[in-house]
């Protein structure tokens, strides 16, 4: 596929909107890879053109980062977290059913077939969304307490072409349509869905509930008077006191710490 005008005046789109044009590099292969399916050749040559970069420059940022394919994707790609604590809570267990119930293997994409839509597996790393272990990622929307059932369930549904809803997010549009969006062209859909779940929201329902709120007027002192800066004597002893400071905050927000009154009653 060859790139069209129309993307070649969008990826100068986002490029002008950085003080330093090269800086939107990264939305610009989100960019490609939502035209071509993964990140091409061609694609890789117009970035480098665009920017004033080598297409060494662009290919070493295209083959760091692991949001960036090589390879086509299919109309989904479903991640499974395989990282320590979505491992040990199923995530292992999903990856495995998901790879026999598909017929894949990792990183690979299911065969074409008749009315169905393709899925690309993957194992990933943590998603920092260990409260919600294990998780499975539909085009980089998550899919919390996953269970191998439930999984097989969600990739059936996507093949199908059933409309799907992440479990903190939007209904679920297409791997490309995702990176069109990471591009930062907007589908309308971002208030859609919760923002945030139950277990992520515990502590602040707890500080809520005891009247906890953030200390005033402990912060860092924000002079810049050499006495206060890092590596002089008054420095050292300035952040010996802040430190002090903010684990006193911290013992006084605790619900396990002791008060004073409960001191002299436990005396």
């Amino acid at each position: 596929m060859t790139l069209t005008a129309e993307t070649h005046a969008e990826l100068r789109e986002i490029a002008a909107r950085y003080p330093e044009a090269r800086s939107g590099l990264l939305p610009m292969l989100h960019l490609v890879q939502s035209v071509e399916g993964r990140v091409t050749a061609e694609g890789i040559e117009v970035c480098a053109e665009l920017l004033g970069l080598s297409a060494a420059d662009v290919s070493g940022v295209a083959t760091f980062y692991t949001m960036y394919k090589r390879k086509p994707v299919g109309d989904h790609h479903v991640g499974v977290c395989t990282n320590t604590l979505c491992a040990v809570m199923g995530g292992d267990a999903i990856f495995e059913r998901l790879k026999d119930h598909l017929d894949v293997g990792n990183d690979e994409t299911t065969a074409e077939e008749p009315g169905k839509r393709s899925i690309t597996l993957e194992h990933i790393e943590c998603n920092a969304a260990c409260d919600y272990a294990p998780v499975v990622m539909v085009n980089w929307e998550f899919m919390d307490n996953q269970t191998p059932q439930s999984a097989v369930q969600l990739v059936d549904d996507l093949r199908a072409g059933v409309e799907v809803t992440s479990t903190r997010g939007p209904r679920l549009g297409t791997w490309r349509e995702t990176e069109r969006v990471l591009a930062g062209f907007p589908d309308g859909r971002v208030d859609e869905g919760p923002g945030a779940g139950p277990a992520s929201l515990v502590g602040l329902g707890i500080a809520r509930e005891r009247g906890w709120s953030a200390p005033e007027g402990e912060g860092r002192r924000t002079d810049s008077t050499t006495s206060s800066q890092p590596g002089t004597e008054q420095g050292a002893a300035q952040e010996s006191d802040d430190r002090a400071a903010e684990q006193a905050a911290v013992e006084d927000a605790s619900p396990t710490s002791t008060t004073a009154a409960e001191k002299d009653e436990a005396k």
